[in-house]
């Protein structure tokens, strides 16, 4: 009976005003666009309707009823052991993105968020499944490039664009043929973007990864689990690089500064806090102008996005000015 009288949140307060996540799953209206949905749907021990969230099959149908349902996106779908990301999460980022442009933008208390075509955006690590770009479109109209090393990842992403049109004609994807390299070979000469986003790997290597998964599955369940299964995937390059999300963020701020003046922001995620002080620390021996700190929270998971430019306040304003008029 103590199940039945639990509280019922009605909205997920932490996401962003404009997220389209806030409100509690309603897994009918999804399974209206995604029937297959219904396979996987249950009647949890509080009597709410779920999904089992330690089954791959079923993050990955949930996922693609979200995009389906909230972005209009046809035949989305991912490769088997790919990264499966949840939706909710990723739009945040897209959203606060817009909200770092928009106050860049702005010469007054009222923030004007750029739309449209004007605003180009490269997403390093596209991967498999093209969220950032996908919601990124949708939502605001912006232009992306979709970066990856992973050949199988960027033709996966390839057909979803052409099953979906209209995101075709605003995302490019490039592919990193130099496995040790972030932007060079993927940011043309002469070529511009408002703004690069990144979410780096977390682990230095695939043991850290499983130690985490596993970790993460005993606190979730309340129980001992020894074997890792990844309920959102992933494979190694999305995963885990030698020396950690440092390893790779340090690599994206050395190659930021050789395209100080290719970009008006870069930002990256930043997963663990305990990191920010050596990230601070590699963005000051860099030079960059200003670094920005935007705390992001999804449920009980807290995260932050790292913004940095090397711009001057006046060289923004002429960014802006010459790049951005209607």
């Amino acid at each position: 009976m103590a199940h039945k009288n639990r509280k019922k949140s009605k909205s997920k307060t932490k996401l962003h005003p404009r997220s389209k996540h806030r409100a509690r799953y309603d897994f009918k209206i999804l399974a209206e666009k995604t029937p297959e949905l219904t396979a996987f749907v249950h009647v949890n021990k509080y009597e709410d309707e779920s999904i089992d969230f330690f089954e791959p099959e079923a993050v990955k149908m949930l996922n693609k009823a979200l995009i389906q349902h909230y972005y209009e996106v046809n035949d989305w779908d991912i490769p088997a052991g790919y990264l499966c990301p949840p939706i909710p999460g990723r739009a945040d980022y897209i959203h606060y993105v817009a909200d770092l442009l928009g106050k860049t933008a702005s010469k007054d208390s009222q923030m004007n968020i750029p739309k449209g075509e004007a605003i180009k955006c490269l997403d390093v690590g596209v991967g498999a499944n093209g969220v950032y770009p996908i919601i990124g479109a949708s939502e605001y109209g912006w232009n992306f490039v979709g970066s990856d090393v992973d050949a199988k990842a960027i033709e996966n992403v390839a057909q979803i664009l052409s099953a979906n049109p209209v995101l075709e004609e605003r995302i490019e994807l490039r592919q990193q043929i130099n496995t040790s390299l972030i932007f060079r070979g993927i940011i043309q000469e002469g070529e511009h973007f408002d703004v690069t986003l990144c979410n780096p790997p977390f682990h230095s290597s695939p043991r850290e990864a499983e130690e985490a998964t596993l970790k993460k599955l005993r606190n979730l369940k309340g129980e001992e689990v020894t074997e890792a299964t990844l309920n959102f995937g992933g494979q190694s390059k999305e995963l885990w690089y030698k020396g950690g999300e440092v390893g790779f963020v340090r690599k994206l701020i050395l190659e930021s500064k050789e395209f100080s003046k290719s970009c008006l922001w870069f930002t990256t995620l930043i997963s663990k806090q305990t990191n920010l002080p050596r990230v601070y620390q590699l963005l000051e021996d860099a030079k960059a102008v200003e670094i920005k700190t935007i705390p992001m929270g999804q449920g009980n998971k807290v995260s932050r996005i790292v913004a940095w430019t090397f711009l001057t306040s006046e060289q923004k304003e002429e960014w802006v000015n010459t790049r951005w008029q209607k």
